[in-house]
């Protein structure tokens, strides 16, 4: 058993609001209004430790030549403040001297002012160029990865362990596709018709089932100290921005124009936006909050994949971990989220292994991700049920979330996520559980959110 034994402190709260994102070295408008942090990876990072960046860059098979424009831009930047701030202190000094020089000399002073106000401008208006010069080289940078990360694409992942033994059946096991026909649970031709390909209804069973999953998740987050929150899934651009969804995979993301907001595809947008612009407390220890709501994916770039069945769709629920952290907490964390997860996959009575994935496949704000891939019997592999992502201080430095240390000064907090129940759970849970007439043994752990149900009978196709 890898069940966790789980002790947190008692949730602190957040202290006050950061004035105005405070942190300057790379803030950049939104055309909708706000500001937001656009800066993503620890400047000071990238002044004293380069080539720690280029090894990130490596790792995830990006650019190296990227770290040299930003170490340019940064130099550029921050000469142009010091030019601004030299300016501006000649400026106060003579505006002091102006008003308290003669009468008769003033009028020639206050020319000279005007001079040196109109340089002072020209100064801000460098900052602001160079600035954003700044956002946008460094914005090409991904969070930099940690130690271990396997390097590499998709297939190059590291194997972390495999739990429970494969289902294995004396009959030709049925899919979930036609076990959803069954049991009256699952009718895809219906969502079709309403709505498209890669929509479906969930009904009866199927329904209660995705409830009950969605339910066990919920307890087994409370029990870990996490709040509940039902999250908004429309957000704003800046939000969407500030976690890093409007990246390489910005067409897997539903806009609506008309009002400027995105649909989110997983609450980790709301629940990374929740605290942005203030700072908080975390100092008693990680502030944890599980969001529920229903998720919504383009899936532009998955024509031809999975197209029978719920395993990739446009629509569907989840329950997602979501914590703020001190920065030297963030591995430990991470474990934390991990064994949650594989108690909840050990709950439903699933084989599954857990890969470190690697680090050309990890987006732009994870600096680690752990995948969680459950057997599905007649695919004969391990499909991905959840992962959990580590993302240090990329989000919060995007969107000035920050805490106090002991010396009293601000900075970034570190943020993490994971999955604990979606609707794609389902596959894996029907197809293992199957018996030979079709029926679907109900795990132990979901009975008592299916009122005591222990056996899914079959009732016959839904779509005649």
């Amino acid at each position: 058993s890898c069940s966790p034994q789980l002790t947190t402190p008692a949730l602190p709260r957040p202290i006050d609001f950061a004035p105005g994102s405070a942190a300057t070295w790379a803030i950049s408008a939104h055309p909708g209004g706000g500001r937001r942090l656009v800066g993503v990876i620890d400047p000071q990072i990238l002044r004293d430790e380069p080539d720690r960046i280029r090894a990130s860059q490596a790792t995830r098979g990006d650019s190296l030549e990227v770290v040299d424009a930003a170490i340019a831009a940064d130099l550029a930047r921050r000469a142009a403040i010091g030019v601004y701030e030299t300016q501006r202190a000649e400026q106060n000094a003579f505006g002091k001297q102006v008003a308290s020089a003669p009468k008769e000399e003033k009028a020639a002073l206050v020319a000279q002012a005007q001079a040196l106000a109109a340089s002072v401008k020209a100064a801000q208006q460098a900052v602001t160029d160079a600035e954003a010069t700044f956002a946008s080289v460094v914005g090409g940078i991904g969070n930099v990865v940690l130690d271990g990360v396997p390097a590499g694409g998709e297939d190059d992942w590291a194997l972390v362990r495999e739990v429970g033994t494969p289902a294995s059946f004396d009959f030709e096991p049925r899919d979930h596709v036609e076990l959803g026909e069954l049991l009256g649970a699952i009718d895809i031709p219906r969502g079709t018709k309403v709505s498209g390909s890669r929509f479906y209804f969930l009904r009866g069973v199927g329904a209660r089932l995705e409830l009950a999953l969605l339910n066990l998740g919920l307890q087994t987050a409370i029990d870990a100290n996490f709040v509940p929150l039902i999250t908004p899934t429309l957000v704003r651009p800046e939000i969407m921005a500030g976690t890093g969804f409007l990246g390489a995979h910005a067409d897997e993301i539903y806009r609506l124009e008309a009002d400027d907001l995105y649909l989110t595809g997983t609450s980790e947008v709301a629940l990374a936006g929740y605290h942005a612009d203030e700072i908080i407390d975390v100092s008693a220890g990680p502030i944890r909050y599980a969001g529920w709501s229903t998720c919504y994916r383009r899936e532009a770039g998955s024509a031809g994949k999975d197209n029978r069945g719920i395993l990739r769709v446009h629509q569907f629920q989840k329950l997602e971990m979501f914590s703020y952290v001190a920065p030297e907490q963030a591995e430990a964390e991470h474990l934390t989220l991990l064994a949650l997860q594989e108690q909840m996959l050990q709950a439903c009575e699933l084989a599954y292994r857990v890969i470190d994935v690697a680090g050309g496949d990890l987006g732009s704000s994870a600096a680690r991700k752990y995948d969680i891939e459950a057997w599905v019997p007649t695919q004969g592999t391990y499909r991905e049920l959840t992962s959990t992502s580590n993302c240090t201080t990329y989000q919060a430095r995007r969107l000035d979330i920050r805490h106090r240390g002991e010396t009293g000064k601000t900075s970034p907090v570190a943020t993490l996520n994971g999955t604990l129940a979606t609707t794609r759970w389902i596959v894996a849970i029907l197809e293992t559980h199957q018996q030979a007439d079709g029926s679907v043994r109900v795990p132990a752990a979901l009975q008592p959110y299916l009122g005591g149900l222990e056996v899914f009978e079959p009732i016959g196709s839904v779509t005649t």
